[in-house]
């Protein structure tokens, strides 16, 4: 009886194994979605640190009646250049509060001089260390909260294109259509 080496058998099967892992990726909701470890819980706390003669972010105001969205940005992050125009539209209708990461406060400043401040309140995170606690990989970030605080949602990446309208929107009316 002639023996297989293994050596033959183990490449075969590695390929099998990695072909079914990657088939069962493709098969999920949201392949490219990363998920939170935050939604369903209470929102962490926000830094304490602010911009001069900015409305000072508070974790009062995250725990106040209705929706809200929180929006991790900075001056140097194109992506969050190009979303500002889709948050100044929500900001009309919702309140929309900006942790500013990583940013040297004349940059910020500027940015919204130049940008338009649609905050309604903000928090300054220099160290990045208030962006570990929520989970932040990268800016823009962008967070669902309810009425209570809870993490509802967490939308990697800038709100524009099809993965606003496919991805965040429909969690933003879900949230809207769930509060009392």
């Amino acid at each position: 009886m002639a023996r297989i080496s293994p050596l033959v058998v183990l490449p075969p099967a590695i390929f099998a194994g990695l072909a079914a892992l990657m088939l069962w990726g493709m098969g999920r909701d949201e392949p490219n979605a990363i998920p939170s470890t935050m939604v369903g819980r209470d929102a962490p706390a926000v830094p304490q640190t602010g911009l001069p003669g900015k409305t000072q972010l508070t974790d009062e105001m995250l725990r106040q009646p209705g929706v809200k969205l929180v929006n991790f940005w900075a001056s140097w992050c194109p992506p969050c250049r190009a979303e500002h125009p889709t948050l100044t539209e929500l900001a009309k209708d919702i309140p929309v509060y900006g942790i500013d990461l990583k940013d040297p406060e004349a940059n910020a400043l500027t940015f919204l001089d130049e940008h338009g401040d649609l905050f309604h309140a903000l928090a300054t995170d220099p160290k990045g260390r208030g962006a570990i606690e929520w989970g932040v990989t990268a800016p823009p970030e962008t967070f669902i909260i309810d009425g209570e605080g809870k993490v509802l949602y967490r939308h990697a990446g800038p709100l524009i294109r099809e993965d606003y309208t496919k991805r965040f929107l429909p969690q933003l009316e879900q949230a809207l259509s769930d509060q009392p």
